[in-house]
């Protein structure tokens, strides 16, 4: 039974290695692949980090609009900040009423920079602020999507100082409104906003010329930060800059990855850009939210992502830039795009992938390498939810599923085990006759399992398979939003939290808050002690060293989940508790008597005094 035991051992050790240790030689030298293949692409940009034309396209000499200048949040130029409502409250706007989104454009400037998630709030409680995701400038945290046209020769072009005049007040599902603008120079611009009932924005830019002479223009778009906001700096979470670009597919730069680009166009932007793309699309991802500008996926443009410095102030852009519109006098050019600004919902991302023909939209959600085992496991979580309607249930009911779907592997493993306690006085025999004789007493134990039939390495398998249900349903934890504030029964009101109880306030029996050191709440301790239980249902290990380990892990494992999202943390303790059954009823079967209650006895039993040990002084 010594080899089972250390290839358990084994095996855990494998499950923390994963769990810990595998962003560290993956993830990272991926990101390092990443900046290194960046290295090698440079590329003029305009001075606001929107990508200009080749010049054999006719290209633009002027910056794109929609950059103000100065310090963030300026004020009429002050450099004041003041309150969102009071910037908001300032400026001319249309409403934005939808099911799920709260906000307004702004006519002055055309932006779409106040978007509140009705739906999402900060915290379990319902009556707490709701998630504001975008931002006017003036105030501390400028964040916005904006669309328009560069060129050249064209006379003034819609910047953010353009006043629009609206049709309508409010902006609705299947309500659009159109914005209209004329530049006094014989163009007239018209954009036309369409919302969907969930997250996505539809912007149809016009541009009629009524002057003499024909004008080229480029459509664009664009997502702007002002700002770094605080990311939780996860190996396994990517927040930052985030898009999928033709043959060079996904890219995600952190903030601080697009800080080491080289420089592009002048002294202050740096960045990557991507010409001739075709699909995708371009955003800034936080953990559970994103805003993204999606060009038209059957025309060609230039992708962007780029760092500047406004003043004290760096600014995060993603943008695409269209083809060249050739106006003639008396036509009139059309480009359409989409802006994404909402919540990481799984099932309405994939839709719109699928209803919109968005490339790889999918992927705005960090799956991960193991996006294979990660995404089924969600599929499954989220069909019992909408089963049972509580995604602790649907925990519970998938780990059971996964028990009976691997029910054939645990119970050879677990037989083999029960042969290997029922050959325990041969190998104990084999022991004492070949001493300290390691390969003699390793032929004859071979020679045993031969004749016995048993695999000794048979005993890893029940733990090997939950290290990839294990990391799988911890991503989907960590990562989806569904698991946001997921209720489960009792105390837990968000799985996707540790357990909020404490043992070091007696779970919240004495009257104080307890602090942070250590987090060990009742469901850690419920797991320690399934965890206990399964080890105890085996034959201690002849090596006292190794006995000492497996009495003392359960606790180990007590305090280092104890951080762990509540979720996980009740997977372990029921996966063990079905194990324990499991192991039980195959053990009885097998005629092979289940050593519990003799292990739990003598661990707590107190030892004899050795009559033959020397006295001291």
């Amino acid at each position: 039974m010594g080899n089972d035991k250390t290839n358990m051992i084994v095996a855990i050790a494998l499950s923390l290695a994963v769990l810990l240790g595998w962003n560290y030689f993956i993830a990272a030298p991926r990101v390092e692949q990443q900046r290194q293949a960046a290295l090698q692409n440079k590329a003029a940009t305009t001075p606001d980090g929107v990508p200009s034309p080749s010049p054999k396209e006719g290209g633009p000499s002027a910056p794109v609009p929609g950059t103000v200048p100065g310090a963030p949040g300026a004020v009429g130029g002050t450099g004041a900040i003041e309150p969102r409502e009071a910037v908001i409250a300032r400026s001319p706007r249309v409403t934005i009423d939808t099911p799920a989104l709260a906000g307004s454009i702004a006519l002055k400037g055309g932006r779409i920079d106040d978007v509140l998630l009705k739906n999402y709030h900060e915290t379990v409680s319902d009556e707490s602020p709701r998630i504001v995701l975008l931002s006017p400038m003036g105030t501390a945290n400028p964040y916005y999507g904006e669309f328009g046209w560069v060129g050249q020769n064209a006379g003034p072009l819609p910047g953010s100082d353009t006043v629009w005049t609206a049709d309508a007040t409010t902006l609705t599902p299947g309500k659009p409104v159109t914005l209209t603008y004329d530049n006094g120079a014989g163009l007239v611009f018209r954009r036309i906003v369409a919302v969907d009932d969930k997250f996505m924005f539809t912007v149809r830019d016009e541009v009629e010329n009524k002057g003499s002479a024909a004008v080229s223009l480029y459509p664009y778009g664009l997502v702007s930060r002002w700002g770094k906001p605080t990311t939780q700096g996860y190996y396994v979470l990517h927040e930052g800059l985030i898009g999928v670009l033709g043959a060079d597919g996904l890219q995600e730069y952190t903030y601080d990855h697009l800080a080491k680009e080289p420089l592009l166009g002048n002294a202050t932007t740096r960045g990557k850009t991507w010409t001739g793309v075709t699909g995708g699309f371009v955003g800034i991802t936080d953990k559970y939210w994103a805003a993204a500008a999606i060009p038209d996926q059957a025309a060609p443009y230039t992708g962007s992502f780029t760092e500047r410095t406004d003043g004290a102030t760096k600014v995060y852009q993603t943008s695409v830039l269209g083809g060249v519109r050739v106006v003639d006098p008396g036509a009139t050019a059309t480009a359409t795009q989409q802006l994404f600004a909402g919540a990481k919902e799984v099932n309405t991302i994939n839709a719109y992938q699928k209803n919109l023909g968005i490339e790889k939209f999918d992927l705005m959600i960090d799956w991960g390498w193991f996006h294979f085992i990660t995404k089924p496991m969600f599929r499954a979580l989220d069909f019992f939810y909408h089963l049972f309607g509580n995604f602790g249930v649907a925990i519970l009911v998938v780990t059971l599923c996964l028990k009976i779907l691997f029910l054939p592997i645990a119970n050879k493993s677990y037989q083999s085990m029960a042969k290997m306690k029922a050959v325990q006085p041969e190998m104990a025999s084999i022991r004492e006759r070949y001493g300290n004789d390691k390969l003699k007493q390793q032929q004859a134990m071979m020679e045993l399992y031969k004749k016995e039939k048993i695999n000794p390495v048979a005993g890893c398998w029940p733990v090997l398979i939950q290290i990839p249900v294990f990391f799988a349903l911890y991503k989907v934890l960590f990562i989806t939003i569904e698991m946001r504030h997921a209720p489960f029964f009792g105390w837990i009101k968000d799985l996707a939290a540790p357990d909020p109880t404490s043992l070091l306030n007696l779970f919240g029996l004495l009257p104080f808050a307890a602090p942070d050191i250590v987090h060990l709440g009742v469901w850690p301790i419920i797991m320690g002690i399934t965890m206990f239980i399964q080890m105890k249902m085996n034959p201690a290990p002849p090596d006292p060293v190794q006995a000492q380990i497996f009495t003392f892990m359960p606790i180990v494992f007590t305090f280092m989940l104890g951080s762990f999202p509540a979720g996980l943390v009740i997977y372990w303790a029921w996966n063990n508790t079905l194990s324990v059954i499991q192991q039980y009823v195959i053990m009885r079967r097998n005629g092979v008597k289940v050593e519990l209650w003799d292990n739990l006895r003598g661990t707590f039993r107190r030892k004899p005094a050795d009559k033959d040990a020397p006295v001291k002084g």
